[in-house]
């Protein structure tokens, strides 16, 4: 959570800085601020609420000056506040920026208290200004201070950090939290997200863990690792340009997203089958003799990238024949796990730096797994360079909170992860399943063109509290999915059941206003699920029921159906997501919520 810029220019970097933090909103918004040093000293501007507010402030109170740190925040420690907002200082002559947490900070809050340093906030980030602060007055410089300051910070956190005595200096440190340098031309620059800084530059350096790193003026860059041994980092270029954090001509990012879909689902297959076959070796030149000795697969994620996980089990196991497990990152770190012989661990996410799922990783390599594969969105993430092996689902990036392409590119890389798993043990190849993919994104475009439809089907849901999802097999996950959305963005409660379990309990919840929403693909389960859904009808439930053309579903008074594409059975789950997330987009909408940043939630979860 929580976003970083930093700049070290020959020219006024306010501008900078601010359009860095309306880029990393996605990251958190319930506050913002700006420390810039001009003339010797530190001046800062901060605001309740989105970065809007803050750039208010600066049209009527300028911080011209070359070197700056900023943060837009979602909040961890202390309510969102004027005095919790990022930067914090210490006697005006340190200020820092954060985003993690420091699990430690009371007892050495409690430290600096006794020796006379006072706090204005409820943060845990200003106990970092106050132990630089001090360490700096025994004559270290600021590179010096943080260096030393680093290894007593318990938790997780990237720093940005600038001090009144060295104009042109910004110090940033990495452990668990993601930071990136951005190379200019005579300038460089810091953000915990490289779309922050594509206005300025296309060319990057990752930090490694318990990386610090110097920017001074003249573009000058120094690195050293944990140890204190100077190191050089590759620089990368961004493969997006800088229109990719831009929404274009639609209203908000989410539908900006949501229509990308058939382009990045095209992008992510791109180069990875052949007419007839998977190539194994997208996922790298080990994969074949690693997929051949998998005997089980551990999938472990949060959130949407969970569901995703979920969708890959009914897959794998049917059609690769492997047992799958698919955990929660966060409780399955804190477990004892039993890892059978031949375990292969896959991690999915769309940043590469979702704390648990990082941590999740970390302690998987102390157990038995034969090699770890991450799947994800960023190349130059933790979790990518961390991993034995990983392959890109190259959805560009992702601005709006609620996940949509992401996860959609998820499940092509978790078929084509099953396809690889099948081919590699042997098994027949799954050539139907391999067409069905290349005309997968023409489907999708296909769905897409039924948005006015789905805009029309929204306005039943613009005054109800609660919905109820259903599906069976594979489309329990996006029934899932399709709870989460709705929540995600228009606070409507939803809950989502496989459709078998309606009778052993949320049955009772059925009455006229509760609406029920259900996929029914053509598949080996539809007839159960007819089944179902005449349970809800019999009790009184609004049934909206997105079906294949070939079920034969009709419409009622009770009963509104939205007709898709004939597809795939394997791929139905892939195709039946894209009504869902319109669905929750349009009654978000409907609803006037703020669809691209909901309320308490951020895009890249890098804390507990």
């Amino acid at each position: 959570m929580c976003g970083i810029v930093a700049a070290v220019a020959q020219r006024n970097v306010q501008e900078i800085l601010l359009e860095g933090l309306r880029r990393l909103e996605y990251r958190g918004y319930d506050s913002s601020g700006m420390t810039v040093l001009n003339s010797g000293a530190l001046t800062r501007h901060r605001a309740l609420g989105k970065v809007a507010s803050l750039a208010a402030q600066l049209a009527t109170s300028a911080l011209p000056g070359t070197c700056g740190i900023a943060h837009t925040r979602w909040a961890t420690h202390g309510k969102p506040s004027e005095a919790n907002a990022h930067p914090h200082h210490s006697s005006n002559q340190v200020a820092v920026v954060h985003n993690g947490i420091i699990e430690n900070y009371e007892r050495i809050k409690d430290t600096l208290q006794a020796s006379g340093y006072s706090f204005t906030s409820e943060t845990d980030t200003e106990v970092i200004a106050h132990l630089l602060a001090e360490k700096l007055a025994t004559g270290l410089n600021l590179f010096e201070a943080t260096q030393q300051i680093v290894n007593g910070l318990g938790g997780a956190y990237a720093l940005g950090v600038m001090s009144a005595a060295e104009p042109s200096v910004v110090v940033g440190a990495r452990q668990g939290s993601p930071l990136v340098v951005g190379v200019g031309i005579d300038e460089a620059f810091l953000a915990s997200d490289p779309l922050a800084l594509l206005q300025v530059t296309d060319r990057f350096i990752y930090l490694e863990e318990g990386d610090l790193v110097e920017l001074r003026e003249h573009g000058d860059i120094r690195i050293v690792d944990r140890q204190g041994n100077a190191v050089e980092r590759p620089i990368q270029t961004f493969e997006h340009g800088d229109g990719a954090a831009s929404k274009g001509n639609y209203r908000h990012y989410m539908l900006k997203e949501i229509f990308e879909q058939p382009d990045v689902i095209s992008a992510a297959l791109e180069g990875r089958l052949s007419d007839s076959s998977v190539l194994v070796e997208s996922f790298g030149p080990d994969a074949q003799a690693l997929f051949q000795s998998t005997r089980q697969v551990h999938i472990i994620a949060c959130g949407t990238s969970y569901h995703a996980g979920l969708v890959a089990r009914y897959w794998l196991e049917r059609y690769a024949g492997v047992p799958v497990q698919v955990e929660v990152a966060s409780e399955y770190r804190y477990r004892h796990p039993v890892v059978p012989e031949g375990t292969l661990f896959v991690t999915l996410s769309q940043s590469g730096e979702t704390a648990d799922t990082l941590a999740a990783l970390r302690f998987a390599k102390t157990l038995s797994y034969i090699g770890s594969l991450a799947i994800c969105n960023v190349p130059g993430s933790s979790l990518v360079r961390e991993s034995d092996m990983s392959l890109m689902t190259r959805a560009g990036p992702e601005i709006g909170v609620a996940s949509t392409k992401a996860f959609t590119t998820q499940l092509v890389a978790l078929m084509l992860l099953t396809l690889s798993v099948s081919k590699a043990k042997g098994q027949p190849e799954q050539q139907d399943i391999v067409t069905a993919l290349g005309a997968l994104p023409a489907l999708c475009q296909q769905v897409l063109v039924l948005d006015s439809q789905i805009e029309t089907l929204s306005q039943a849901f613009a005054e109800k509290h609660h919905a109820l999802f259903l599906g069976r097999g594979a489309h329990y996950p996006i029934a899932l999915e399709g709870a989460l959305k709705l929540k995600e963005i228009s606070y409507i409660h939803a809950e989502a059941y496989p459709a078998g379990e309606l009778k052993h309990g949320p049955l009772a919840l059925v009455d006229s206003e509760m609406p029920v929403i259900s996929v029914a693909p053509n598949d080996d389960l539809l007839e159960k699920l007819k089944s179902n859904l005449q349970e809800v009808r019999a009790r009184g439930g609004q049934l909206f029921v997105f079906a294949d053309e070939r079920v034969g579903i009709s419409e009622q008074d009770d009963v509104r159906v939205l007709t898709l594409p004939h597809v795939h059975e394997a791929l139905a789950p892939l195709l039946y997501t894209l009504p869902l997330q319109l669905l929750s987009y349009h009654v978000a909408v409907l609803k006037g919520t703020d669809v691209d940043q909901p309320r308490n939630l951020a895009k890249s979860v890098t804390v507990e």
